[in-house]
């Protein structure tokens, strides 16, 4: 199933929260858990928890998830990803700023990711650590190449998820994507073209 695009500040806001965020990618990453389970996971207390998730419930981030029992409540991710429309969002100060504050939670996890890697690199196999890796590749698109580019790349994941589903040697991987618009500083070209 394909995910819903967020248009809403509103909707966008509900995620925004730093709790609510991690929580969320818990859920994704790892699969259902109880309001128990993720406040000793990030060290709270329950009931803030269980406010957080209903809160991500009512937005539909969030769901309830099959029960083991009767005594728990199990809660899961809606959708395997949080996507908005940048560009509807962006026509208000409120809405640039839920965006920005979403980019941030983005950085913050790639931050966390490559820290734990590095953290855990001299235990992993060779071909891991010579699969791992980030790259910055200057293009020259239009707008309409960069959504289809983003597109491909995720088909291509799928693909390549797909393929290699049930191998002994899959583990799971966080990939970041990202394209902005170079922004340079006024008089940047000129200064590099003296050197």
């Amino acid at each position: 199933m394909a995910d819903r695009i967020i248009t809403e500040v509103d909707e966008l806001k509900a995620v925004t929260h730093p709790l609510r965020v991690r929580m969320l990618g818990a859920l994704r990453a790892d699969g259902p858990a109880t309001a128990t389970e993720l406040a000793r996971r990030f060290e709270t207390d329950t009931g803030t928890t269980s406010y957080h998730l209903r809160k991500l419930a009512r937005y539909k981030f969030v769901e309830e998830a099959e029960q083991r029992d009767g005594r728990e409540r199990r809660w899961q991710a809606s959708q395997p990803t949080t996507s908005w429309d940048s560009a509807a969002l962006s026509v208000t100060a409120e809405g640039r700023a839920a965006v920005s504050v979403m980019r941030r939670h983005q950085l913050s996890a790639l931050e966390r990711t490559v820290s734990a890697y590095e953290a855990a690199q001299t235990d992993l196999p060779p071909g891991w650590v010579g699969a791992a890796g980030m790259n910055d590749l200057p293009a020259t698109l239009t707008p309409r190449s960069l959504h289809a580019l983003e597109e491909r790349v995720s088909a291509l994941v799928d693909e390549y998820a797909a393929a290699d589903e049930g191998d002994p040697d899959a583990r799971p991987v966080m990939l970041f994507y990202g394209g902005f618009p170079r922004i340079d500083p006024p008089g940047w070209a000129d200064v590099a073209d003296e050197s």
